[in-house]
């Protein structure tokens, strides 16, 4: 029974083997998802189909042969912890856990684990705590994206060692403490000469912005840091970045003049300084002739009349400056910029003539001088657009009931995709009309922020018919599956668009297209027309069809049943071969063994022959002590075999005579013959040392008497005469 049960756990064992062998999934790597698996909610069905993630795909997950190389899990509803089990993962290469809501705690340092990573992009999640130092341990990351988190505590100067990174997004979150450089012992963010992107805005860190943050080598194009606490001024390194084409420094409490070589960056297409407590003269933007929007607004600058750069950037769409000291005229060039579409100087002490001349920009759509100390206005008929004077001596006149001296209104509304095609149809409260089929659909839904766009009129139907183009075109999609709505700029400055994508001939997206558009949006595969900037998105929830759990539960129980099902015949199997090869071996032991006479119970009966002197030796021993049988080992042959010199263990010297096949003896009367050889004692004989009949195989073994030619013919005349019937006449 014992030797049925190993039989059967050997074979067991040999079965994991071969599943082991035939899954896919390298063991530790399944493992670690599967406890992920675990641990979240709203996982794709796919993922309860299989245990083998790269054999049987599970969506989201790629794999290079065995390794999990990336999870692409964006806009799934996903909800838990992201726990340590991550670290199991060490192939990975992109990490996308991007717009779920749901995934929420601290983050784990094993994250730091993943020496190979490469993306790893946790944008509109949940997560709290710090970031863990840990992340610094990236050496191959180049896209890290923490944005729209509830992060807290101070960034990481590991940070500093990722070298190769070269977008670093910690937006919205609630960071606080000094952005960190480089030490003798510590590193810092000014070691990071490869990236581009420094987006630290909406978050409470404080301080001084550090001067060694910035030096000449760096390729930095966006430095958003507005919406902080930092104080201080604004470091003069900073014009030493020529790349630089986004600067917004907004929102702060920064101190000091601004630094003179700023006109260095003759990239810059925004900049925004509005809102701190600088002084000193108004910032002298000369050849910044990339410039389309400037804001200077909410400062303490010394009073001074409209700098000559109004009228020389050429690019500029948009001039900003309220609640400044800016007095005198207002000059007329300002209002014939080509590109020109907003003013806004609400709160200075501009006097005299607001004179707008005749050759008024045709993109202009806005003037806002309210509250300035204009006395008159002369108008011409080429302008039909938003003015407002509200506060203004001119409008204490007889012109005070004119337009321009009361609220306004805005009389065009902003942007919306048109549905007009599609005629009075409407969906129920959980759809939306698709504007290029007219379906009612599940579109996938979200909002886009663009943090620096170089425009601010959002009446303009060629800005946004160019967004919507660009989605089209960069996310694969057909022309016309893109809905706009309400695009307007929130507090923060950003321009906010809701964004609808439809389904092609559907009503429902996959969770295949629903991770594609969502890592495309928040990888930053997606890029927008150039006038619109940098920008993030935030994605909503999306509405899967129900899954049809009963028809996936049926399917699950018809695979585990058959399953059970093969293994039970198996099992079968292995238990009726385990016992009929205990049979085969009882009787083999019987046969090779025929002194010994064995009961029905597979116990020894104790009728064993009584041999005087002569035992059994195993067949390994005979043939290990006669190196295999070999030739060199022969000393002798006869019609019934060959004899062989060999060296027991223990040192002995013997001659082991072996029967060559046809002419071996029955069971029976090799027992005979052992048994009367070991009874006869002759001076002329060697003795018998004992025998050996197993594998297949007869032996005798005797002693070894060498230098004797006589007593070595008398002893190969025995060997010959053994075997025989007449060998009982000895």
């Amino acid at each position: 029974m014992v030797a049925t049960i190993r039989l059967l756990l050997l074979c067991l064992v040999g079965f994991a083997e071969i599943y082991l062998i035939s899954s896919l999934t390298d063991p530790g790597d399944a493992a670690a998802l599967q406890s992920l698996k675990d641990q979240w909610k709203n996982t794709p069905p796919s993922w309860s189909k299989s245990d083998d993630p790269c054999a049987t795909p599970w969506e989201g997950v790629i794999c290079n042969s065995s390794r999990i190389t990336a999870l692409g899990l964006s806009t799934l509803g996903l909800g838990g912890k992201l726990s340590g089990d991550i670290g199991g993962l060490t192939e990975l290469r992109s990490l996308d856990l991007s717009f779920n809501r749901g995934l929420t705690g601290s983050l784990t340092p094993r994250l730091g684990d993943l020496l190979k990573l490469n993306i790893l992009i946790l944008a509109g999640c949940g997560f709290s705590g710090k970031i863990p130092p840990e992340l610094g341990n990236l050496a191959e990351l180049s896209f890290l994206a923490l944005n729209s988190n509830n992060f807290t505590g101070e960034i990481p100067c590991s940070l500093g060692n990722l070298s190769k990174l070269y977008w670093l997004d910690l937006a919205d979150n609630h960071l606080t403490g000094s952005i960190p450089v480089s030490t003798p012992n510590t590193p810092g963010l000014d070691l990071l000469l490869k990236a581009k992107h420094f987006h630290f805005n909406k978050n409470q860190l404080s301080g001084s912005i550090p001067s060694k943050l910035f030096r000449s080598e760096m390729i930095l194009i966006h430095v958003l840091f507005d919406g902080n606490q930092l104080t201080g001024p604004i470091p003069s390194t900073l014009g030493l970045v020529q790349t630089l084409e986004v600067l917004r420094l907004d929102r702060n409490s920064l101190t000091g003049e601004v630094p003179s070589n700023l006109n260095n960056l003759t990239n810059v297409v925004e900049l925004n300084l509005g809102h701190n407590k600088l002084t000193g003269s108004l910032p002298d933007l000369t050849g910044m002739d990339s410039l389309s929007y400037v804001d200077l607004s909410n400062n303490s600058f010394d009073d001074s009349e409209a700098p000559e750069w109004f009228s020389t950037l050429l690019s500029l769409t948009t001039l900003i400056i309220e609640y400044g000291s800016l007095q005198g005229p207002v000059p007329q060039k300002l209002f014939s910029a080509p590109q020109m579409q907003l003013v806004k100087m609400r709160n200075n002490s501009f006097n005299g003539t607001l004179d707008m001349g005749d050759s008024i920009g045709q993109q202009l759509q806005l003037v806002d001088f309210g509250n300035n100390k204009i006395s008159s206005v002369t108008l011409s008929s080429r302008y039909t657009n938003t003015l407002i004077l509200i506060g203004n001596p001119v409008c204490i006149t007889p012109l005070s009931s004119t337009d321009y001296c009361q609220i306004q209104q805005q009389t065009k509304k902003p942007y919306s995709t048109s549905v007009a095609n599609c005629g009075s149809k409407q969906c129920s409260a959980d759809k939306k009309l698709s504007p290029q089929s007219c379906d009612c659909a599940y579109p996938y839904e979200g909002t886009m922020y663009f943090r620096g766009p170089s425009f601010r009129e959002v009446t303009n139907a060629n800005s946004f018919h160019k967004l919507e183009m660009s989605l089209w075109v960069k996310l694969g999609l057909i022309p016309g599956s893109v809905s706009l709505q309400n695009p307007f700029f929130n507090i923060d400055d950003y321009l906010q668009v809701h964004i609808e994508i439809f389904p092609s001939g559907k009503k429902y997206f996959n969770r295949s297209e629903i991770l594609r558009i969502g890592f495309d949006l928040s990888n930053q595969t997606f890029k927008p027309p150039p006038e619109f900037g940098p920008y993030y998105f935030i994605a909503s929830p999306y509405l899967f069809p129900a899954t049809n759990r009963r028809t996936v539960s049926l399917g699950l129980i018809a695979g585990i049943a058959t399953t059970y099902t093969f293994l039970v015949v198996i099992v079968l199997g292995v238990g009726i071969y385990a016992v009929q090869q205990k049979t085969r071996a009882e009787r083999a032991i019987g046969l090779s063994r025929p002194f010994v006479s064995w009961g029905s119970s597979g116990k020894d009966s104790g009728s064993v022959l009584q041999l005087k002197g002569a035992r059994w030796f195993p067949y390994d021993e005979l043939k290990k002590c006669t190196n295999t049988f070999s030739q060199r080992n022969e000393i002798g042959s006869g019609g019934y075999g060959k004899v062989y010199k060999g060296v027991l263990p223990d040192g002995q010297n013997v001659a082991i005579k072996r029967a060559q096949q046809g002419s071996m003896q029955g069971g029976h009367e090799f027992k005979t013959e052992i048994e009367l050889l070991s009874r006869v004692h002759h001076k002329n004989l060697v003795g018998l040392l004992g025998f050996c009949f197993e594998q297949g195989e007869q032996m005798l073994v005797y002693e070894y008497m060498p230098n004797g030619s006589l007593r070595d013919s008398l002893s190969d005349l025995a060997f010959i005469l053994i075997g025989r019937e007449d060998c009982a006449l000895l």
